[in-house]
């Protein structure tokens, strides 16, 4: 089966986050068909291809978000137009699956590189932060580097924005608003205002890949009744963070900030970056012949602790969750060889030394 007609079979099954059974058999079927000897954890899919000391993960999701609102095309139906795929998942990262499976294939055809094990995982609900990657690591035993295959343009991505997300609440005191002028009372929503002007003009230093980290304040809630003073109010912090920023501090900063309490509403997407002199960025730099870029977008990386990675696939993450969603027959088939080339080069770079 060509990259083409893969892709489309993959697109075809719809595979919203946590309803992957049905994309998680077919990959399956397909590997043991080549050779491979399948596990499986839930909707979670991997197969190891040789053996040896070295062992790196090459990685991607099956899942998807659900379909916007505006599509023109069928989502769960994908047509070629004018050399465009077109359906959920095609671009994100239906498109990477593809590459990764025919790199598998051609592994266990030709065979790995010697003393080197490449561990192939597609993983579920990527999308949603649930049973993906994070709950499946401890299965796949000790790794030296990873792959995880989003759409960056074939770009090797070698530093990735955190998400720091804080619920922050302003406490007033109440009054009936009629007596708010000749009382004790205290507006918590003019609390809030003024601490979310204040969050306005935060700034953090940038990074050599991504920039600024600005916070966003995302959602707003406060008060019980038009005729009365609220005494309190609340509102959600989101903090897209660069590799240097340690979550705890950067909160602390908030905190001492602002008027308002402040609270880690969740932390767990922590920002990532890997060197350039480590063997996995000098080989996806030689496959790709571009240099390294950042990324603004949360993966599975983030459940990567210190494991040295790069995330680049086919595609544009631009394309990602809207509608009419495509991939290229061009992009589709440069990222098919890509990745075979980064797994041996990965390889060879660690014997370089």
């Amino acid at each position: 089966m060509k990259a083409a007609e893969l892709l489309q079979a993959l697109v075809a099954i719809p595979s919203v986050s946590g309803d992957e059974g049905r994309i998680a058999d077919t990959v399956s079927g397909w590997a043991e068909g080549w050779g491979a000897r399948v596990q499986r954890q839930g909707h979670n899919v991997w197969f190891s291809v040789g053996s040896g000391p070295r062992r790196l993960l090459v990685n991607s999701h099956l899942d998807t978000v659900k379909p916007c609102a505006g599509w023109t095309y069928e989502p769960h139906a994908p047509v070629w137009r004018e050399d465009r795929l077109y359906g959920l998942g095609s671009n994100d990262a239906k498109g990477c699956v593809t590459g990764m499976l025919l790199a598998a294939k051609a592994l266990l055809t030709e065979g790995p590189p010697a003393d080197a094990e490449v561990v192939f995982a597609f993983t579920a609900e990527e999308e949603t932060g649930g049973q993906g990657l994070g709950t499946l690591l401890p299965a796949l035993g000790p790794l030296d580097a990873a792959i995880v295959g989003e759409p960056t343009s074939l770009k090797p991505c070698t530093a990735q924005r955190g998400m720091l997300l804080l619920r922050c609440t302003a406490h007033g005191k109440s009054a009936h608003v009629a007596h708010a002028h000749t009382t004790e009372a205290v507006n918590a929503i003019h609390l809030a205002a003024a601490d979310i002007a204040v969050l306005a003009g935060l700034r953090f230093a940038p990074h050599p890949l991504l920039g600024e980290a600005r916070a966003q304040v995302t959602q707003v809630s406060g008060g019980l009744a038009r005729n009365q003073v609220p005494d309190r109010c609340e509102f959600f912090v989101d903090l897209r963070t660069t590799p240097g920023m340690e979550h705890a501090l950067v909160a602390r900063q908030v905190a001492a900030a602002l008027k308002s309490e402040v609270k880690v509403h969740s932390e767990r997407y922590l920002p990532k970056a890997t060197p350039s002199e480590q063997p996995i960025v000098r080989a996806a730099v030689a496959a790709s012949g571009a240099q390294p870029v950042g990324s603004s977008t949360a993966s599975d990386w983030a459940f990567l602790g210190d494991l040295p990675a790069v995330k680049v696939g086919p595609g544009d993450t631009l394309r990602s969750h809207l509608a009419d969603e495509f991939i290229t027959r061009a992009e589709l088939e440069a990222g098919a060889a890509f990745y075979t080339q980064l797994v041996r080069g990965y390889f060879e770079e660690v014997a370089r030394g």
